[in-house]
């Protein structure tokens, strides 16, 4: 950020009184801009035993495969948000059960909410960020081919869950390091 949006001031990146964050500010107007994490929310659509994933037609891990999951947008709530995504990327109805993950990844400024969630019918194809769906249990599941650590970490919570019998809420952080990234739970 280098220019106010409300005045076209330069803006000077410094910790602003009474805070304890560097922040942009405006010493023309004093507005403070305030930079938050983004929310991403999606769907783990369920059918019997198996769970609807989705090929990546856009970067970043174009080919990849992925939970249907984006960006909220202003307006809507997580769960909406949710409910959303699964219908432009899979083109699929679901029915939401719970929230079933909360996971924050500080490097890229995103917290992802997954819920879990039943699919209405069998209805589904690929929508426009989708080159493919289709249905896996969990032993046809392309784990390294999985978009985001993100995904892959969903996908165990809930596969161990669905073992036990007893499906639990998760938090966790994915860390990045210097070629990996590490994830660390919160509560399993």
């Amino acid at each position: 950020m280098k220019y106010c949006c409300y005045c076209s001031e330069e803006l000077i990146y410094d910790i602003p009184d009474d805070d304890n964050r560097h922040r942009y500010i405006c010493l023309r107007c004093d507005i403070i801009h305030y930079q938050n994490p983004k929310i991403v929310a999606g769907c783990i659509p369920v059918w019997e035993d198996k769970i609807l994933l989705c090929k990546r037609a856009i970067e970043p891990r174009l080919g990849y495969w992925t939970l249907p999951a984006g960006f909220m947008e202003l307006g809507e709530s997580s769960l909406e948000a949710g409910i959303r995504e699964t219908l432009e990327e899979a083109n699929a109805r679901v029915e939401v059960e719970d929230l079933f993950a909360v996971f924050n990844l500080p490097h890229v400024d995103q917290v992802y909410m997954m819920f879990r969630s039943r699919l209405l019918d069998l209805e589904f194809s690929p929508g426009i960020e989708s080159l493919e769906v289709k249905l896996f249990t969990e032993d046809e599941i392309p784990w390294d081919k999985l978009a985001f650590r993100t995904i892959t970490e969903t996908l165990r919570c809930y596969f161990k869950d669905r073992t036990q019998g007893k499906f639990q809420i998760h938090t966790g952080d994915v860390i990045k390091n210097e070629s990996t990234y590490d994830f660390i739970a919160t509560l399993v």
